[in-house]
């Protein structure tokens, strides 16, 4: 028996271990097509934390234990994947040049990079995310083809997809969800910091297999290295500042790692402070009443007109209580092997920062919203906690872990045990007259474990997927009752190449869990004299419902990529997937405070001016999506293209329902006129079919000079041809850029076209062109390297309203902005 164990225990230290009996060292060198040396190449051995640079003369070394793939990226080269034999001694990699930034995808889980992919990706990545970086993701990534930003002003922005967000847009942090409150309402701010990110990936499309049920509209991961996954041996680092004029935001950060004998260590941190923003001017809705919300498009259309001739309007070029406050610290440990990672980080996020647009009629107040057109600015410092009691603004606060575990077994069928958990608590105060008037809490666990694996001859991943979720909404003005939401979820994904055609297949199945207590009032009258009708008595009676929505969502993939030519390929993926509603889209019914308006959701019916809980018959939303793409990626010129369709089943959409709501009345027609009375919208769900294209091309001219052209388009429609809400426009732009030495410049020009195809209850949105400048330049300074950049937003100083965004009028795009950073690396 003694023997027998030992046997046993002989082989699982065989496979755990795979050839650790012996180290070989591979030697190497990189060249381009031209055979000449490639200097600052990154040599990875696929499967471990190991990878080595090239030096000055293209040549690396790098030991391994067992037979293996070499990954060598280098920028402006197409990756190439070189499989190793453990005694193999010398190898001779040849690059060749691409015209598109090839970048591996974290997100895509199978080691791929961008032109590899079955689904359409785009990473924004190094300086030129650096330079990008704004608050808010929606405001960095926006313009990028086929995302646009919900803009709740620039400090509340989310990405916006193919036009479809909140909820249908999954954004994570190095794999895990983000796990804020960005998706209860556009007044929320997602947590994610741009400045502190090694990329940014955003993957168009369903990307349902890995990421869940939520994700038909695609993903947003925000990569960063606060848990360090390669072997440091040295310290480095980086501070940086910037300044803005057009808000005078101060915004700080700072970088550093440091390890030995595997032991790593990081931290970063970004403190950004700022003030209302200007813009140029525009008529103040606070001055003559906000636009009707219940009047046609056309009615709108003619009350605009009549409203520029107006005379004594205030014309305001500062939009108020938009202001930030904000602090962001990350420390993250790992240990790291040639087998074996395991880290820890821990994030906290603490910001305050306005909430434009608010009318404090809607909610009993005196002030008088429309002195700030002419007033400094209300608390210029915003700090302390000094802020006005005129101001109505949000206070976050966010406590996050993660946890990291891989282990690379290397052998012929497992290549690695990956393990992922995070915990998030999460909390979200809005404060009005220095009083907190809601606060919505979020606490979430989450787990994801994969096995990566080779089986006759395909390669992929089988995965299980754990989230729990606890909401509550606390306050006056809570509109979402308190809700835990949990899934559970097995996936699997594998790719096989067959010659120049790679095969990708993959499904999830995942069980969701929403559980609730519903409170519902009913009014109810008793007449007890009959000879005089006003003698009533009247009282509420509060029901409970003990409410749980338990669905299982099936989805799946199947696509690939054809490599017709060198340089060239065709990437087709078809894709069918089923989400759940979540709590804002299920059981809304309140007033919500941020965007003035009283929100339904899907389990309410209304009759009779009473909104009941009835939540029979809660179907998915099902997508079935096509999408193509045409890429060229060597050469002087290279482009990608993508065309998509997404027909989805039971859409479900936020519809302005023409009925009003006031504390006094209840619901009611729109025809009667009481004060701080507020718009009814409640989510409906109908067949909608979305359908556009994305484009993105450049011509090198020179070594110096580079034309680049991009532009999307976006169609949105229910099946009875009627047009979904708040629809981005579509856009088109031209990028030159100029490179010599140690400097580049560009300039930008976007033309945001005129968006006519609106829903009902909605206004037409002009057209806008943004013309934006900037310039970098990298220099040396004590032996530190130094980057300086010089931006200039919308230079020509244009007014530009964003139809995606529920206070456009109220909050137009920032006016001219000069931006100066410079940041140090060390």
């Amino acid at each position: 028996m003694m023997k027998k164990h030992s046997i046993i225990a002989t082989a699982i230290l065989t496979a755990l271990s795979t050839g650790n009996a012996y180290a070989a060292q591979i030697t190497g060198k990189v060249i381009d097509s031209n055979k000449q040396p490639i200097s600052g190449a990154k040599v990875h051995l696929h499967g471990k934390k190991q990878s080595v640079i090239t030096d000055r003369f293209g040549k690396f070394s790098i030991n391994t234990d067992s037979d293996s793939q070499l990954h060598i990226t280098k920028n402006n080269f197409i990756d190439q994947r070189v499989d190793i034999k453990a005694d193999q001694g010398n190898v001779l990699v040849s690059l060749e040049p691409s015209s598109v930034e090839s970048i591996v995808v974290y997100a895509s889980a199978l080691h791929k990079n961008n032109l590899e992919m079955a689904s359409p990706v785009s990473v924004l990545s190094g300086d030129e995310l650096k330079k990008q970086a704004k608050p808010t993701l929606g405001e960095t990534l926006k313009g990028q083809p086929g995302i646009n930003a919900s803009y709740f002003g620039p400090v509340s922005s989310s990405p916006i997809i193919r036009g479809l967000d909140g909820p249908r847009v999954k954004i994570t942090q190095n794999g895990l969800d983000s796990s804020d409150a960005s998706r209860i309402g556009p007044d929320h701010a997602t947590t994610n910091e741009s400045l502190a990110a090694e990329q940014i990936e955003v993957l168009r499309g369903p990307a349902t297999l890995l990421y869940g049920s939520g994700a038909i509209g695609g993903v947003v991961n925000v990569v960063d290295n606060r848990i360090p996954t390669d072997i440091i041996d040295t310290t480095t680092g980086a501070v940086g500042y910037s300044f803005d004029t057009i808000s005078n935001t101060n915004t700080y950060a700072a970088l550093l790692e440091t390890g030995k004998d595997g032991f790593n260590f990081h931290f970063d941190g970004v403190v950004r402070n700022g003030k209302d923003y200007d813009t140029p001017a525009y008529p103040s809705q606070e001055e003559h009443g906000d636009h009707d919300e219940h009047e046609t498009h056309e009615e709108h259309s003619e009350h605009e007109d009549h409203e520029e001739h107006e005379e004594n309007e205030t014309l305001l070029t500062t939009v108020p209580n938009t202001f930030i406050d904000s602090q962001q610290v990350n420390f993250g440990t790992s240990y790291v092997t040639d087998h074996l990672t395991v880290g820890f980080s821990f994030g906290r996020i603490d910001t305050d920062y306005g909430i434009p647009a608010h009318n404090h009629a809607h909610h009993d107040h005196d002030h008088d919203h429309s002195q700030h057109a002419d007033d400094e600015h209300v608390d210029d410092d915003h700090e302390n906690e000094e802020h006005s009691e005129e101001n109505v603004f949000a206070r976050v606060k966010q406590d996050r872990w993660q946890a990291l575990f891989n282990y690379a077994l290397h052998n012929d069928y497992i290549e690695n045990i990956n393990v992922k958990a995070g915990f998030t608590d999460y909390q979200h105060s809005e404060i009005e007259g220095g009083t907190v008037g809601t606060t919505f809490k979020n606490k979430t666990s989450e787990l994801r474990t994969s096995v990566e694996h080779k089986l006759a001859g395909w390669h992929g991943i089988i995965g299980y997927h754990f989230s729990d979720s606890d909401y509550e909404a606390q306050g006056a003005e809570a509109f979402t009752p308190a809700t835990e939401t949990m899934s559970h979820a097995i996936y699997v994904l594998e790719e096989k190449q067959f010659g120049d055609f790679t095969l990708e297949v993959g499904a999830r199945v995942e069980d969701y869990q929403l559980s609730s207590v519903i409170t519902e009032s009913s009014h109810e009258e008793h007449d007890h004299d009959h000879d005089h009708d006003h003698d009533h008595d009247e009282h509420d009676e509060n029901r409970l419902f003990a409410y749980e929505l338990n669905q299982t969502n099936m989805s799946y993939s199947i696509g690939g990529v054809y490599n017709y030519t060198n340089g060239q390929n065709i990437a087709i993926n078809i894709s069918h997937s089923e989400r759940s509603p979540l709590t804002a889209e299920l059981l809304s019914n309140g007033t919500h405070i941020a965007t003035s308006t009283y929100e339904l959701g899907l389990s309410y019916h209304l009759e009779d001016g009473e909104a009941h809980f009835e939540p029979e018959d809660i179907q998915q939303e099902v997508s079935t999506n096509f999408d193509i793409s045409f890429r060229k990626f060597t050469g002087d010129f290279g482009y990608t293209l993508n065309f998509f369709y997404n027909d989805v089943e039971n859409y479900y959409y936020q519809e302005n329902t023409g009925l009003i709501y006031s504390a006094e009345h209840g619901i009611e027609e729109a025809d009667h006129e009481h004060e701080g009375a507020l718009p009814v919208y409640q989510f409906k769900s109908q067949d909608a079919e979305l359908y556009g294209f994305e484009l993105d091309t450049h011509y090198k001219l020179n070594e110096e000079n580079t034309v680049k052209l991009f532009a999307d388009s976006i169609t949105a429609k229910l099946k009875d041809s009627s047009y979904l809400p708040r629809i981005p426009s579509n856009k088109i732009g031209v990028k030159y850029e100029y490179a010599l030495d140690n400097l580049v410049a560009d300039l930008t020009v976007t033309r945001y076209a005129s968006q006519n195809n609106i829903a009902s209850y909605e206004s037409k949105t002009a057209g806008y062109t943004l013309v934006d400048f900037s310039m970098q330049y990298d220099f040396e300074l004590a032996g530190n390297d130094v980057m300086a950049y010089f931006n200039i937003d919308n230079l020509t100083d244009e007014l530009g309203f964003v139809h995606t965004s529920v206070i456009k009028e109220q909050a137009p795009l920032p006016g001219r902005n000069f931006k100066v950073g410079v940041r140090a690396f060390f």
